[in-house]
C-alpha cells in the first residue's frame, strides 16, 4: 500500500478509560482518517486507545504507521497487523520518528504519556519548530482542566505575546478532520486567541 501524503501522528492512551465513549471516539476517529485518504503514525501498541484507532484505520483499509521501543513491545502488546512498523531504541527516537513522518498531530484522552507528547508538541511550535496543525479531541470534556490551565498560564503571564499556544479544539472526529482539511486551505491563518474553538 502507498503510503499516503497526509498522515496524523494520534497520541493517546494505552489503557481505554471508564467512559466508553472514550474507545468509541477512537474508533470513529480511525474510519474517519482512513476515508479521508490519510495515514496513521501512533505508538505502536495494540491495548487501550492506541489499539481501538489503529484497528479501525486498517479495518476500514487506511495506511497504519507503529512506531514503538523495544522496551515496550511486550508491555504495550505491540501491534503487528499494520503496513509499517518501527522499533526505536528508546522513548526519544520514538517521538522523533513520529515528528518526521507526520503532517499533523491529534491528542485523544490518555494519561502522562500522552500529556507529554502534546505538551512537547505545543512546545515545539511555541519555539517555531514547525507549523504543522495541531488538534485536540476534547471527548466527554476531558480536556478542559487542561485548557483551563493554559488559560491561566496566559492570563499570569507565562504564555507572552508571540507563544501563544495554538491548537484546534474539537469534540467529535468528523469535526477534527474538517479542521485539519480548514489548516491546510489557510496554511497563512493567524487564530485571534490562544485555543482555537473549532469552527466546524
Amino acid at each position: 500500500m502507498k503510503i499516503p501524503e497526509h498522515r496524523l501522528c494520534v497520541y493517546c492512551g494505552s489503557a481505554t478509560g471508564h467512559d466508553p465513549a472514550f474507545a468509541a471516539a477512537a474508533n470513529v476517529l480511525g474510519e474517519a482518517i482512513a476515508r479521508a485518504g490519510f495515514g496513521l503514525v501512533y505508538g505502536g501498541g495494540g491495548i487501550g486507545l492506541m489499539g481501538e484507532v489503529a484497528r479501525s484505520v486498517i479495518r476500514h483499509g487506511g495506511h497504519v504507521t507503529g512506531i514503538i521501543p523495544q522496551f515496550l513491545v511486550s508491555k504495550e502488546r505491540m501491534l503487528e497487523g499494520v503496513q509499517e512498523l518501527i522499533v526505536t531504541n528508546n522513548m526519544h527516537e520514538r517521538k522523533m520518528a513520529m515528528f518526521e513522518r507526520s503532517s499533523g498531530f491529534v491528542a485523544l484522552p490518555g494519561g502522562i504519556g500522552t500529556l507529554e507528547e502534546l505538551a512537547e508538541i505545543l512546545t515545539w511550535a511555541q519555539l517555531q519548530q514547525h507549523a504543522r496543525p495541531i488538534m485536540l479531541l476534547n471527548i466527554a470534556g476531558f480536556w478542559d482542566p487542561l485548557l483551563s490551565l493554559i488559560a491561566a498560564m496566559r492570563e499570569k503571564g507565562f504564555i507572552r505575546p508571540g507563544f501563544e499556544v495554538r491548537m484546534d479544539v474539537v469534540d467529535s472526529p468528523d469535526k477534527l478532520i474538517a479542521a485539519y482539511h480548514h489548516r491546510l486551505a489557510n496554511t497563512h491563518d493567524k487564530p485571534p486567541v490562544d485555543i482555537i474553538k473549532s469552527r466546524f
